[in-house]
């Protein structure tokens, strides 16, 4: 099982995982054979890309289970739209924190007993409704994290709320400039700037949510050198949960598509992350997030160094960077008779030095129907 763009989805291929919507209801259910017609659905609602089931024994499990992230997304959705008319800041507390107590409740139960999954699977939304399924993919990558360095159950829970409700600033920006496909002009940037101010007012508001959930919404865009806003604060006056949250957002960002760029390959998030230690983030919160992190993710198809072609299989923990690769196809990319198993982490001669995305454009008519 692989992701694939929803542009190079061909018919015929078959669904790996079930496709959501925002509200939680089930688009296409895994095993669905596509057809032209559910390509051109998806596209039209702007599923960027969808999980296709053609790498026989690949599986690409989630940290979490998909009823709990797609309930999840659905709590955060009816909750942030029923806040307020967007663009204003209401008047008195309409949010109801206390709504999203129990599912981050459930996140946490969940990350916890699954504490040897390495993050394979990068989060699809809709890319007109972003901003729900980010915020619960930061509150998951979050708490991961915060298992890492240690944090007690109680401490998990007040990062978990407070990742999940650091965007709710954004429901005062227009959408009109939230989903603006070309550049941000400076008036526009420095508006939805003010998303972290407005988030920290927001949540003043509702007694539900304490004062680090208003901290984090306040300085999620804050960075280690003084670089980020609102404040330009520095080093350890940027309270580690906002740095946490700000590190997973920005991963987060990266890796998702964007009305106004496609997703980066998790590979080069990965090195961009890596080498922000002590200049955008703590060294030892990039270094506890990233080791949770595949940076080639089961499913992927990869070149090696040694020119061979095959499909990533796992990656475990401490090894981010040195997968177990299922060798499928030579150097002069014909399949072999024999595919076999390597552990890149045994075998540091070899190195992945390409991602291949469009295996249709990559190899001959007579090896397509082998995948």
């Amino acid at each position: 099982m692989r992701k694939v763009p929803t542009a190079l989805l061909r018919p015929g291929s078959r669904v790996g995982r079930a496709v959501y919507n925002a509200s939680g209801q089930v688009l296409l259910q895994a095993g669905t054979i596509l057809t032209e017609r559910f390509i051109a659905r998806l596209k039209m609602l702007g599923i960027p890309a969808v999980y296709i089931d053609d790498f026989p024994g690949v599986e690409v499990e989630d940290v979490i289970s998909e009823e709990t992230r797609a309930q999840a997304i659905a709590r955060v959705k009816t909750l942030l739209l029923s806040k307020s008319p967007r663009g204003t800041i209401p008047a008195r507390a309409l949010i109801g924190v206390k709504d999203i107590f129990g599912i981050v409740n459930e996140i946490i139960d969940e990350l916890l007993s699954r504490r040897s999954l390495m993050i394979n699977l990068v989060d699809i939304r809709s890319v007109d409704e972003y901003t729900f399924g980010h915020s619960v993919n930061v509150c998951v990558l979050a708490i991961i994290t915060g298992i890492t360095l240690g944090y007690s159950r109680r401490g998990l829970f007040h990062l978990g709320m407070a990742a999940l409700l650091h965007d709710i600033g954004k429901t005062c920006i227009p959408l009109e400039i939230l989903n603006k496909p070309g550049p941000l002009t400076d008036e526009e940037f420095e508006l939805i700037k003010k998303h972290c101010i407005y988030g920290a007012e927001i949540l003043k508001q509702d007694p539900g949510a304490n004062i680090l959930c208003r901290i984090v919404a306040l300085q999620h865009h804050e960075r280690y050198k003084g670089q980020g806003y609102p404040r330009g604060l520095k080093g350890p006056e940027i309270h580690e949960f906002a740095q946490i949250t700000g590190l997973v957002d920005m991963y987060d960002a990266l890796t998702a598509d964007r009305v106004y760029r496609p997703a980066y390959p998790v590979h080069e998030v990965y090195e961009m992350i890596a080498g922000s230690g002590n200049y955008l983030f703590d060294f030892d919160i990039v270094q506890a997030f990233l080791s949770n992190v595949a940076a080639y993710p089961a499913g992927s198809l990869v070149r090696l160094s040694s020119g061979e072609i095959g499909v990533v299989l796992e990656t475990e923990r401490g090894f981010s960077l040195y997968p177990r690769v299922l060798v499928l196809f030579s150097p002069s990319r014909q399949p072999l008779a024999r595919p076999y198993e390597i552990k890149l982490a045994e075998q540091r001669q070899l190195t992945i030095v390409e991602v291949i995305q469009d295996y249709w454009e990559a190899f001959p008519e007579a090896v397509k129907s082998m995948i």
